[in-house]
């Protein structure tokens, strides 16, 4: 399974979500780490992705060449992340046919109803959980040969 981490700003989410996905799912799971810009990519990188890119078309590029893609629902809200994650960005990302497995964080003016207010660890193991059932529920998947 071949897995987008997407964040921006500092890369601290999507740090966290790369260094638990890595230990939860090994070395065999591919992980890219796309970050807005190069300090989240770079963040992702040392925390265990196998590949790292950044900016915009980096990430148009990207998400429709992997099964699943992580990261907090904001990374589908044009102009969030302080105004890092443009609507190109937001597009590709929404409409891409991965599976997206989202954190409900409660912030950059997006307000989810209904979400329990927990602290960012747990809601980066509730990610994880999902992911690892996902896997497990399509366990002969194979990407095409052409993906990355």
């Amino acid at each position: 399974m071949r897995i987008a981490v997407v964040d921006g700003q500092g890369g601290g989410i999507g740090r966290l979500i790369v260094e638990r996905l890595r230990q939860e799912l090994g070395p065999d799971v591919y992980i890219l780490g796309l970050g807005t810009n190069a300090v989240a990519s770079s963040a992702m990188l040392k925390a265990g992705a196998n590949e790292g890119a950044s900016g915009e078309n980096a990430i148009v590029f990207n998400v429709p060449r992997v099964d699943c893609i992580v990261g907090s629902v904001a990374i589908i809200a044009a102009n969030s992340l302080g105004g890092e994650l443009s609507p190109r960005m937001a597009e590709a990302i929404a409409s891409a046919d991965a599976i997206k497995v989202l954190i409900p964080l409660n912030r950059f003016k997006l307000d989810i109803v209904g979400t329990v207010s927990e602290s960012l660890p747990l809601q980066v193991e509730h990610l994880v959980e999902q992911v690892r059932r996902l896997m497990d529920s399509h366990p002969g998947f194979k990407p095409p040969a052409d993906v990355l």
